[in-house]
């Protein structure tokens, strides 16, 4: 097995600037460029997403990720299916129950149940599947037929978000670069797979997390110190439903985030946010990969190790396009050389 490497770029203004870091994404050998999907933290990313589509030839696209919470499930279906016909192919979903896109303007993530009903539709629907949604048949018949199919993949950490994932997904998406907990999510997901009657092991691996090549590690842990933060959202959430003894969610998760005090929205995803100063550095070496290059290929070796399919750079540091150079010069060459 190789490893594949994609890149998340913000839908920061100027729009130009996430077209031209998928472009050099492209040229430097990642397989996969996403996006946030927060409308209102950011520019709105679909008509973006459109662009990048038509000035790029190979790079699949998605978002990382979405929700059929701001986006109602037949839009967002059918601006899938869109962008996949402007594409020639080359779209690929995630998909999650909504974090800041939903918090940002007053509501809360999509109920397990809901989501779970949403993705069964979505799916095939995006794909020209005739389904059946609010008592109606409908169907996208403009669909290509000839244009592979729209892989989705479901973003979650809990052990009911994760079911759905395996029960509903193409694969799981992670975000965090801990193998022990990388296992953990997968074993969950992949036991209701098996439960469902689906082959757990054609269940893929997207962990997504940030990364900076540099001798100086103490400033890579200040790059990327926003992130477990951001993670402990997902985390604060899961403690509140399931409690902190391990016996639900495994303490490795769990009990970093006992010392966070708040979270800003306003800061989300954000270098040196303030939210962050909680997390240690031995959290940030274990969620991340960060260091030089040899470090770097170390971790990713080890993710590799534990079934991971493909990493995927969260692109919210400094010296971006150093970042993508390295990879694309000499970590993606070595790493993903050789297709299984």
């Amino acid at each position: 097995m190789s490893l594949s490497f994609g890149v998340t770029v913000l839908p920061d203004p100027p729009y130009t600037r996430m077209i031209e870091l998928i472009q050099l994404a492209e040229q430097q050998g990642f397989e996969y460029a996403w996006t946030y999907d927060s409308h209102v933290l950011w520019q709105e990313s679909f008509p973006v997403m459109a662009l990048v589509a038509d000035r790029t030839s190979k790079i699949k696209l998605g978002h990382m990720v979405t929700n059929p919470g701001t986006r109602e499930p037949t839009v967002l279906a059918s601006a899938y299916a869109t962008l996949h016909d402007i594409s020639d192919g080359r779209m690929i979903m995630g998909i999650g129950r909504g974090d800041s896109a939903r918090r940002y303007i007053g509501q809360q993530p999509v109920k397990v149940a809901e989501f779970e009903e949403a993705l069964k539709m979505i799916k095939p629907f995006m794909n020209g599947k005739e389904v059946t949604w609010n008592d109606k048949e409908l169907q996208l018949k403009w669909v290509r037929p000839e244009l592979p199919e729209i892989e989705m993949h479901v973003a979650g950490y809990g052990p009911k978000a994760l079911a759905v994932g395996g029960r509903q997904g193409d694969g799981i998406i992670i975000q965090l670069a801990d193998p022990d907990i990388i296992q953990w999510i997968m074993d969950t997901a992949r036991r209701a797979a098996a439960e469902a009657g689906r082959d757990p092991a054609a269940l893929k691996c997207i962990v997504s997390a940030p990364s900076h090549v540099t001798d100086d590690l103490q400033d890579a842990r200040e790059q990327v110190r926003w992130f477990p933060a951001m993670v402990s959202n997902h985390v604060q959430d899961l403690i509140d439903r399931y409690g902190t003894d391990g016996s639900s969610v495994p303490q490795a998760l769990t009990d970093y985030v006992q010392a966070r005090k708040f979270y800003d929205y306003n800061e989300h995803s954000r270098v040196g946010a303030k939210h962050g100063e909680f997390v240690t550095d031995e959290i940030c070496d274990r969620f991340c990969v960060i260091g030089n290059n040899d470090q770097l290929k170390a971790k990713l070796k080890e993710l590799e190790g534990v079934g991971v399919d493909q990493f995927n750079i969260y692109l919210m540091t400094h010296g971006q396009e150093e970042t993508l150079k390295a990879y694309g010069d000499d970590i993606i060459p070595e790493l993903a050389a050789v297709k299984a």
